[in-house]
């Protein structure tokens, strides 16, 4: 077993993992590396559960509020930051956290992916404003329609990753998955991954209570700012979407309020699914999980 080790802290949204993640990098003495592909936007803070200035001043973190909306970042692109992170890291310490719940930036870390071609603009741009258009059962058609692969095993209620599919198949004539099946790396240092869950009941109430907290903080009025940029890829996501459809009177406030939460419930839904399939992933309570991690590291 390699000396150098990153510890990989997952899970579904609100379970709480930023603070077990800032435990055991406290205790370790190391840095966090986020693994979230909505909490590097700048421009995005509430909506998207920032960690909190004080949670930030604690220990330093990577991938946070460290790339613009207006960037196209990708899971390969991550795969290539994270791993120059984790070198620069390790020549301080023989520990690394990563902490997030977007799976497929995590397997790109762990595993690598082949690097996608570059897509061109205007095929982004037109896919995003007939998603807005026309929604989510055209985006599924099409892809469907046009990469059959991913259509039968991708993620079909998520649109980022549908246009994505989509986005990859019409420039490049070849199936996303063709990209994403290429040999596991090996990386020059150890992983173990643990992953945090709750009882499904406990987990509707943390995140119906994030969703209301959120909206005190100021979710609309951060919604509202972004309006010019709404057509923009990062934005096509849970807590910006729904209040988009309200600006335009689509949903009342408590309708658009409700279906954050009832979408944010289903993201989660989809989280567990994916990481439940790994079965190299320990799975903890989070109450109990920042010291069950440090035992588990202090015997290997």
């Amino acid at each position: 077993m390699h000396k150098k080790t990153v510890i990989i802290i997952c899970g579904p949204t609100a379970v709480g993992k930023t603070a077990v993640a800032i435990q055991v990098a406290n205790k370790l003495n190391t840095q966090i590396i986020s693994a979230d592909s909505r909490q590097c936007f700048k421009e995005l803070n509430i909506g998207v559960a920032r960690p909190s200035v004080e949670e930030l001043a604690t220990v330093p973190h990577h991938f946070i509020a460290s790339h613009s909306i207006h960037d196209a970042f990708t899971a390969a692109d991550f795969e290539h930051y994270a791993l120059d992170v984790t070198a620069k890291l390790f020549e301080q310490n023989d520990y690394v956290v990563m902490v997030g719940g977007t799976g497929l930036y995590i397997k790109a870390f762990i595993k690598g992916l082949d690097r996608i071609p570059d897509i061109p603009e205007n095929i982004r741009q037109d896919i995003v404003a007939q998603y807005n258009e026309k929604g989510l059962p055209w985006l599924q058609q099409q892809v469907a329609t046009n990469d059959p692969l991913y259509y039968a095993k991708g993620e079909i209620q998520n649109p980022q990753r549908l246009m994505r599919a989509l986005e990859v198949v019409l420039a490049t004539g070849t199936s996303i998955v063709t990209f994403q099946t290429s040999k596991k790396q090996t990386r020059p240092f150890n992983i173990i991954q643990f992953g945090l869950q709750l009882p499904r009941e406990q987990l509707v109430q943390r995140i119906n209570q994030r969703v209301d907290v959120m909206m005190e903080q100021g979710q609309l009025q951060e919604v509202q700012l972004l309006l010019p940029y709404r057509h923009l890829n990062a934005l096509q996501t849970v807590g910006y979407k729904e209040l988009f459809d309200y600006t335009d009177g689509v949903f009342t406030l408590p309708q658009a309020v409700e279906k954050i939460k009832v979408n944010t419930r289903q993201y989660a839904k989809r989280q567990m699914t994916w990481f439940k399939r790994d079965e190299t992933i320990q799975w903890l309570h989070p109450n109990t999980a920042s010291d069950e991690i440090l035992e588990t590291i202090a015997t290997k």
